[in-house]
């Protein structure tokens, strides 16, 4: 079998017995002096797609094969609280299947972390990103509460204060409201860190916690990989042009686009404090609007350009039907005008 001809920085294909090739991410180090390396096995199952996938997150250490279970880790917290007959026995069905449907999105992306390493800043950032779906949002905190206090109070696990306790639930949440052009318009007038995320939420149209941290690798040129949070997938998808000249203008500090130092990106956190306090100086008229507005600006410039739902998807990776919410706020003079326009150019063509 011929070596596949995909090359990436870190990434080497070693043939098994059969001769069939198998690519790895590698990671080379000094241990006392000896130059060592650590091979992340990647399944890439042939295709290319899932190949980048299983690259980038063994590039960004999240690949499931680097991973090692701790002793007080989320899995085993769920197992333990399943397996107890007292929690068990007072709960209904419907209940029992409520929270197994939540404990199972908590140990999507959590399952072999150490719960001795959340944080309430953490807890408020998760909180944070799933704010488009307000009740998923909610259940998380919920469902992280239950199973601390169950692992102190009855497992005995050496933990601190509930991280998830006294946070503000969502409950039910309007819409987040897009930008209006006055305050876009105002960004100049921003910190940089806030004119960075502004350009990097409306190009991506990603949520501002995945926008944020993205790597400066992750521009391809005409493509990019961005991270879409509620899946924990990473995708490539086109890159406009104003977001690779704003990226090419910015000077590198580091391996992020907002970076913190040569190996850390600045944490959404920061960020989101320098846009509120920024926001402020605004006025009143500002209040309503917050840096995931961004987003779904994004939707709307892309109707306004003539991108269908499905074009829109591609781009966002957000829900049918949040693309059809907010296509209704697009400009309808604008909408109607590029629907004219690609009329008049249909007929022009026939009659040649």
């Amino acid at each position: 079998m011929k070596k596949p001809a995909i090359a990436k920085p870190g990434l080497v294909w070693k043939p098994d017995r059969k001769g069939v090739w198998t690519p790895y991410y590698r990671v080379t180090f000094n241990n006392s002096g000896k130059r060592k390396q650590k091979l992340t096995k990647l399944d890439w199952q042939g295709d290319p797609q899932r190949l980048d996938q299983e690259y980038w997150a063994a590039k960004s250490g999240r690949h499931k094969n680097q991973q090692t279970e701790p002793k007080y880790s989320w899995k085993a917290l769920v197992i333990e609280w399943r397996s107890d007959p007292r929690v068990q026995g007072r709960l209904s069905d419907g209940t029992k299947r409520s929270y197994r449907r939540e404990m199972d999105s908590l140990l999507e992306r959590n399952a072999l972390k150490d719960v001795r390493n959340t944080t309430r800043a953490g807890m408020r950032k998760v909180h944070t990103s799933l704010a488009e779906t307000p009740r998923k949002a909610d259940w998380r905190l919920q469902m992280v509460s239950l199973l601390w206090e169950y692992a102190r109070k009855k497992l005995d696990w050496p933990l601190g204060d509930n991280p998830a306790s006294g946070i503000e639930k969502f409950g039910t949440q309007r819409e987040y409201e897009p930008w209006p052009d006055w305050m876009v318009q105002k960004l100049h007038t921003a910190p940089q860190h806030v004119q960075d995320a502004a350009e990097l939420i409306l190009g991506t149209g990603q949520r501002p916690s995945a926008a944020i941290a993205m790597r400066r690798d992750a521009f391809l040129g005409e493509t990019m990989i961005v991270h879409d949070e509620k899946t924990a997938t990473l995708f490539e998808t086109a890159c406009p042009e104003r977001l690779a000249e704003y990226i090419a203008s910015r000077p590198k500090a580091g391996d992020y686009v907002i970076a913190k130092n040569l190996r850390q990106p600045v944490g959404y956190s920061a960020v989101e404090k320098l846009f509120r306090a920024w926001r402020a100086d605004l006025g009143e008229q500002a209040k309503p609007y917050v840096l995931h507005g961004l987003r779904k600006l994004a939707i709307i410039q892309l109707a306004e350009a003539g991108a269908t739902d499905a074009e829109i998807q591609a781009v966002t990776n957000q829900s049918a039907e949040t693309v059809a919410y907010y296509r209704r706020l697009a400009n309808r003079v604008v909408l109607s005008r590029n629907a004219q326009r690609r009329r008049t150019e249909q007929e022009r063509n026939k009659n040649v």
